[in-house]
């Protein structure tokens, strides 16, 4: 059963946790050409994927459970700690920040039709936040790996 929870929690990293760290860099790109359609389905599926990325953290959590007793793994081991709020961090910063201005950058380049500029204003703060996410995700890959 290990194994399996092994398994689960490594492939929704790769299959849905990657996704939800590339997809607000291929927003950007649409931002910038003013694919209104493109943003919105962006937005969409960084959320869908933000939240099915729960899953990753609970094949984690299984996983840990049914570790060998001798690493003596629980949610107060450095590492899985400071996973966990790394987590907990991109999660909402994907999901109550990213997507709500992913969606406001689409309404703005809609709104503003033809004449504006190539990126909306908010643009800076998509490619921060969606920057910072990412770069969570990643300590969170570093952790799981290295595991100080």
């Amino acid at each position: 059963m290990d194994t399996l929870l092994g398994i689960l929690h490594v492939g929704t990293a790769v299959f849905i946790v990657g996704p939800l760290a590339i997809l607000p860099h291929t927003a950007l790109r649409a931002l910038r050409i003013r694919n209104v359609d493109s943003v919105r389905t962006l937005a969409t599926s960084t959320m869908v994927f933000a939240w099915l990325s729960l899953l990753t953290f609970v094949f984690g959590f299984g996983a840990m459970g049914m570790a060998d007793p001798k690493y003596q793994l629980t949610f107060t081991t450095p590492w899985i700690l400071t996973s966990i709020i790394l987590y907990a961090v991109a999660f909402l910063l994907a999901v109550f920040l990213l997507v709500p201005r992913l969606r406001a950058g689409a309404d703005a380049i809609e709104a503003a039709g033809a004449d504006a500029a190539a990126k909306p204003a908010s643009y800076g703060a998509i490619a921060g936040v969606s920057g910072v996410v990412t770069l969570l995700l990643v300590a969170i890959v570093v952790l799981m790996i290295w595991k100080p």
